[in-house]
């Protein structure tokens, strides 16, 4: 049985700062918030008036009623959070769509905006309250207190296990990560609004790259940066180009959590994505093989792997030589990936950039266009639950 809101809700329109390095700007993640949504407003050929809804990630600073003050939107009908950070990309979207399918409220805005430069970075090691464990005495507590004092400290540390245990089931090899690497450096190199556009990537520089935290290699991590970025959610018969959402879903593998040590065992070599690309194509009404081009939230290139895996693409294990083999990579595999450069090398901005490039796609407008590509998978948070995925089809 499909989703009961199939293609009854759309994406209508996008919008997005200028990408930079972070510390490149010194406008306020505020003022970023704001310029995406008029942009994404605008692209859906609206006004400020006409938004009713406004969801954003549970770590954003821009908050809801500040944005609401500062764009002068009128009365909102429905306003919400999604938990966590990556993992929300399309969470955030889903629940959009909801709230419009259910007739809550009719253009819902989803933003998120980070200046990593003048804020935490997240890849950094940190205790407590988001505050770096510097000296000593300082008071660790939840489940850092069984990670911190043995040297597990930062994510790149915490991910990089998973990756291990999946090279030490299944013969993966870093070379398998740095096709992925490599593969979203390309789609940099077509995409003049990527951070890393000019700086192509080999695999060889990718093997020797500096360690950060074994078997994760500088480029199997994204990037830090500055931006912010929007989507607008409305009814699919309400959008004058509309990008349908043909399913999504959303939720929490059995035991799993962002503190590792109590992962279930069969999550070890898994992005915990598996129910969740299950009832995905249920309620979408195909299969992996009706999918022309995905968009994985990259964390960590080892955490893509698992997702391709989680999501049929391949059988459990065999993510690398499926890597190897030349089927992510543009223009002729038959699942290109992160066609605009990703979190690697266009941006990161918690993946919902990975969102706008898959409305471009199913518009025909990607610097890395996939031919007659019809639907297209957006997966978020691979290991890093709860996670959520949409799946959009082409209007076209």
């Amino acid at each position: 049985m499909g989703w009961m809101l199939q293609d009854e809700t759309a994406i209508a329109g996008i919008g997005e700062t200028a990408y930079t390095k972070a510390g490149g700007t010194t406008r306020t993640e505020l003022d970023l918030a704001c310029e995406a949504i008029v942009r994404a407003v605008r692209d859906a050929g609206l006004e400020l008036s006409h938004v009713d809804g406004l969801v954003s990630y549970s770590g954003e600073r821009a908050g809801l009623v500040e944005v609401a003050q500062t764009l002068g939107l009128g009365t909102l009908s429905y306003v919400g959070l999604f938990p966590g950070g990556g993992n929300a990309a399309t969470g955030v979207v889903h629940n959009a769509a909801v709230a419009v399918g259910s007739g809550t409220a009719r253009n819902v805005v989803c933003y998120r905006s980070i200046c990593q430069g003048q804020h935490l970075r997240f890849g950094r090691a940190r205790a407590g309250q988001g505050n770096a464990a510097t000296s000593v005495g300082e008071t660790i507590g939840g489940s850092q207190a069984f990670t911190m004092p043995f040297g597990l400290m930062s994510p790149a540390q915490s991910y990089a296990l998973d990756a291990r245990r999946h090279m030490h089931e299944f013969g993966t090899t870093s070379e398998h990560f740095g096709r992925i690497s490599v593969a979203c450096y390309a789609a940099a190199q077509r995409n003049p609004r990527a951070v890393m556009n000019g700086r192509p990537l080999t695999l060889e520089m990718h093997q020797a790259s500096r360690m950060i935290a074994d078997p994760y290699r500088l480029y199997d991590c994204c990037q830090e940066s500055d931006g912010a970025c929007a989507v607008l959610v409305t009814g699919a018969d309400r959008a004058a180009h509309p990008v349908f959402i043909r399913g999504a879903a959303q939720g929490l593998a059995e035991g799993d959590g962002n503190d590792r040590h109590r992962r279930p065992e069969s999550l070890w070599t898994r992005a915990g994505m598996e129910t969740i690309a299950e009832t995905l194509y249920a309620n979408a009404g195909i299969g992996p093989e009706d999918i022309d081009v995905a968009q994985f939230y990259e964390n960590f290139t080892g955490q893509v792997l698992m997702a391709m895996e989680d999501f049929g693409f391949c059988k459990r294990g065999e993510g690398g030589p499926f890597v190897a083999s030349g089927a992510i990579d543009w223009p002729h595999g038959e699942l290109p990936i992160n066609t605009s450069g990703g979190n690697l090398a266009e941006a990161y901005i918690h993946g919902l950039s990975l969102v706008l490039e898959g409305v471009r796609q199913m518009r025909g407008t990607s610097t890395s266009q996939v031919e007659n590509a019809r639907h297209c998978l957006v997966a978020s948070g691979p290991s890093a639950p709860p996670s959520s995925a949409l799946i959009l089809r082409s209007s076209r």
